[in-house]
Order: structure tokens, then sequence, then C-alpha cells
């Protein structure tokens, strides 16, 4: 895992257990999983439109959001980074197509 995204799970798992007037992470966890959950999709939107606005500035920012956002999800749910990185490592070199019809069946 990359040091930066290995420093942003550290971050954010010690954020999760601080005040909400301190930390973002802390005030989303106080909403619940359901705010959580909705920020993630509205930053994934959000980096949609920025892709097909072709600014790539704005791309990059809205897709470390999601980035983000993601892992505030994952840490909320109890599932490490490293286990999305091994999903993918899995399916490394395998057909998309292939793969996804295997889910399918």
């Amino acid at each position: 895992m990359s040091d930066t995204l290995s420093r942003l799970e550290a971050t954010i798992a010690q954020r999760l257990t601080a005040s909400p007037e301190e930390s973002y992470v802390a005030k989303l966890r106080a909403k619940g999983l359901n705010k959580i959950a909705q920020k993630l999709g509205e930053e994934a939107t959000e980096a949609v439109i920025a892709a097909l606005a072709g600014d790539e500035a704005e791309l990059v920012g809205e897709a470390a959001d999601v980035i983000f956002h993601l892992m505030v999800l994952l840490a909320e749910k109890g599932v490490a980074l490293e286990k999305v990185l091994a999903e993918l490592d899995r399916r490394e070199g395998t057909s998309g197509i292939i793969e996804k019809a295997s889910r399918s069946e």
C-alpha cells in the first residue's frame, strides 16, 4: 500500500474517536453510516461531473475526495484498505468482462 494511503488510513482511524467539534471525520461519524455513504455518493457524482467538464485540476480534487470518503466509509465499517487492495490484486490480469461474469454465477 502506498505511504500516502497508509498515513491517511491511520489518520482516519485516529480521528473516528475524536470530538466532532475538532474533526471532520468524527463529525461525519456522529451523523451515522447513512450520511457517510451519502457523502461518498455526492463526491463520486462530483468526480463524474468534473470528468465530463474536462477540467483536470477539478477532477484530481474530486478524485481525492472520493478516495478520502471511501476510506472513511471503510473505516466506519471496520474494513481495512488492505482487503480492498488484495481484492484488486486478485483481479489483476483477469478480463473485466470475465471477472464480472464470474460474480453473477
